[in-house]
């Protein structure tokens, strides 16, 4: 049964598209900072880049542990009163929070702004709660295909954004982020309708918002716990990009802030492509669980290249391929809501929230001090690309899970 049953054909349509619209906005304010990210460590800290790398990783982990506390009960408010208004207050938080970075004395202000947008979480997890509020379960995937477009569209403008932005400065881009931000939110409040009816909510209790009981709670589904696991790796291999690309890049091949940002741009072009016109027929044509396993291959591949390239225009090739990884979402996501109740949508997305967030506790922690390690002057072995191949072995593991799941 649908959730939105107050709202006609067009109004859940205009919906989606909406959250869909709100998450583009969304992805544009988090891509524009990461090209001066590196920088402005450095600069605000007074460290060396390798050190940079380490410290960035820290700011990772303190926004994905405010995030596993909070995000089940951003799940669990999203239940009881509604996703709109969840939504909404995302978009504000995040807007909050780029401008405190962006006046940042000092290292710990940065460390605060992350532990401000970690409690507010990102809009993800309600967006995903939305699309299986009002659509079908065998229109879905091609949604969750949409939302994974319009993060990828995202990448292709804000870091674009950023790395020019970046002339005027590392702190420009928080700026622009902030305002973006908060754009979102103005726009949400016209144009964003409720998809949960009243009769589908349920009480929020601060028990059933305890993020280890989420993550318990949706062990309990157990015809997807190997999928459950699955995603828990994946996530786990997938921020070694988040968490070291733009240090990487820095320390290997010299990249500026523009360069930098224009790669991350390439990324989001082929993601957006990808997305927009194979993904949707691939999946037909394959199911979903073949298609899953092939973006996993391509992912593989994709991270063992991008350890491994020897000059920088090498690393597109990698990025161009690593484009086909955008079928593991939406499949991924699909086969995940369909094993819920209705009435219990946000409190999987919270679950699932909290144990991505567990990932984004260990993964920056572990890929930032592997990369530091290696590309300190008293390293061993002189190896940057080290948390790539490692996140090569992590897919790998999450894909031989799948490969033993008999499918739904």
């Amino acid at each position: 049964m649908a959730g939105g049953e107050g709202l006609n054909q067009q109004q859940r349509t205009f919906g989606v598209y909406t959250v869909i619209g709100a998450v583009l906005i969304d992805s544009i304010g988090f891509g524009v900072i990461i090209p001066v990210m590196p920088t402005l460590i450095a600069s605000i800290a007074n460290v060396e880049m390798n050190e940079a790398a380490s410290l960035g990783g820290w700011l990772m982990v303190a926004y994905a542990l405010t995030q596993f506390l909070f995000g089940p009960v951003i799940g669990n408010l999203g239940d009881r009163f509604g996703r709109r208004p969840v939504i909404l207050a995302s978009m504000f938080a995040f807007a909050f929070n780029y401008a405190l970075m962006a006046y940042a004395p000092t290292f710990a202000w940065l460390f605060l702004g992350r532990l401000v947008s970690g409690m507010a979480g990102a809009i993800y997890g309600p967006a995903g709660a939305y699309i299986a509020d009002v659509m079908p379960a065998d229109q879905r995937a091609r949604y969750f295909g949409f939302l994974g477009a319009a993060f990828g569209l995202g990448f292709i403008l804000g870091p674009a954004l950023g790395g020019l932005l970046g002339d005027f400065g590392p702190r420009a881009p928080f700026l622009a982020a902030a305002i973006l931000a908060a754009i979102n939110g103005v726009v949400g409040i016209f144009a964003l309708p409720e998809s949960l009816s009243k009769d589908l909510r349920r009480p929020f209790s601060l028990t059933n918002a305890n993020p280890w009981a989420a993550a318990r709670r949706i062990w309990s589904f157990q015809t997807i716990r190997g999928l459950i696991i699955a995603q828990f790796l994946w996530a786990m291999a997938h921020h070694a990009y988040p968490s070291s690309w733009a240090f990487y890049v820095k320390l290997k091949f010299d990249w500026s802030p523009t360069m930098i940002g224009l790669s991350l741009a390439y990324v989001g072009l082929m993601m957006t492509i990808a997305q927009t016109t194979m993904v949707g027929p691939i999946i037909k044509r394959m199911g979903e669980r073949r298609a899953l396993e092939l973006g996993m291959i391509v992912a593989i591949i994709e991270f063992v290249g991008t350890g491994l390239s020897p000059y920088g225009w090498t690393m597109y090739i990698a990025m161009t391929l690593g484009a086909m990884e955008g079928l593991v979402y939406p499949c991924m996501s699909a086969q995940l809501t369909a094993a819920a109740p209705q009435d219990r949508q946000g409190e999987l997305q919270g679950g699932l929230a909290s144990l991505q967030s567990i990932t984004e506790v260990l993964a920056p922690a572990l890929f930032t001090q592997t990369l530091s390690f290696f590309s300190a002057p008293v390293a061993p072995v002189y190896f940057p690309g080290a948390p790539f191949l490692m996140a090569a072995a992590i897919v790998l593991a999450a894909l031989t899970i799948i490969r033993r799941i008999r499918p739904t």
